[in-house]
């Protein structure tokens, strides 16, 4: 599929969740978690973008989760996700795995995964997804650095979200910070999370650093969890509880969605 192709078959998702272009959205959506909320004046810019960098590329996992929750929260549990991924980022980290994402709350009939060539596609994608009022949101990951992805590039998604309330968030890897339109920068990695009841796995847990705000907040760091029953976010202690030695991290293998077989069908998908 080319280019041309790519765009066409997204305008096609996009005009179906949204035929009367009359959607909209409110100014901000909150993380859930007072004290951070409060230090934000209350969550992060709706229809604007938010940039999440794994300073690693083995951080990618749980930056992905962050930014999941992240769209969640942006999006409500019934809002329409599209992500957009380049290639090479799914080669270097891996397939998304629908079990995770709906464990995290992301079902995969709210979720458009478009996997595109390269950050040319991305960012065109990117954009085409923005100015659709449907979305509740959109996930941009390109891979590495590029040139393409400037100020100019992310002024005009960002213009496109402000048109329409659709809140975008670039995803990084492999990538450093430089400068850009984003309202926040944020960066993510792992941190241990606190086992449930009777040895139950808990909540996913984050380091989430930022690093830098549109309003001038100052650089802040965060111990955060995504709870998955109600679908926000909890301060969490820095330090995990003294049990945890006790109750490691399952482990075990997973199955990823087959993208060109059978198992497509629960996802919207283009590419």
């Amino acid at each position: 599929m080319d280019r041309t192709e790519h765009i066409h078959a997204l305008r096609q998702v996009l005009t179906r969740l949204d035929p009367t272009g009359q959607a909209g959205g409110m100014n901000r959506f909150a993380f859930g978690e007072a004290a951070l909320d409060a230090q934000l004046g209350g969550g992060l810019a709706r229809g604007a973008v938010h940039e999440v960098f794994a300073p690693i590329t083995p951080a990618a996992p749980a930056a992905a989760g962050f930014v999941t929750g992240l769209v969640l929260r942006a999006a409500g549990a019934k809002g329409h996700v599209v992500w957009i991924r380049q290639r090479h980022a799914q080669e270097e980290t891996g397939k998304l795995y629908p079990q995770g994402l709906a464990e995290m709350g992301l079902m995969p009939e709210n979720l458009t995964l478009v996997l595109v060539k390269d950050i040319t596609d991305v960012l065109r994608a990117g954009l085409e997804a923005a100015r659709c009022p449907a979305l509740g949101a959109v996930v941009i990951e390109p891979w590495g650095h590029s040139k393409h992805l400037d100020m100019t590039a992310t002024r005009r998604l960002s213009l496109a979200g402000g048109e329409t309330g659709v809140t975008s968030f670039l995803f990084r890897v492999a990538a450093e910070p430089e400068p850009s339109a984003a309202a926040t920068r944020w960066q993510v990695r792992g941190h241990p999370s606190r086992p449930l009841a009777a040895g139950a796995p808990g909540f996913p847990a984050f380091e989430a650093a930022l690093l830098r705000h549109r309003e001038g907040l100052a650089q802040t760091l965060w111990y955060l969890e995504w709870d998955r029953d109600t679908l926000r976010f909890r301060a969490r202690p820095e330090k995990v509880d003294a049990g945890f030695a006790a109750n490691p991290a399952l482990s075990g293998a997973v199955a990823p969605l087959l993208l060109d077989g059978p198992a497509a069908s629960q996802f919207g998908h283009t590419g």
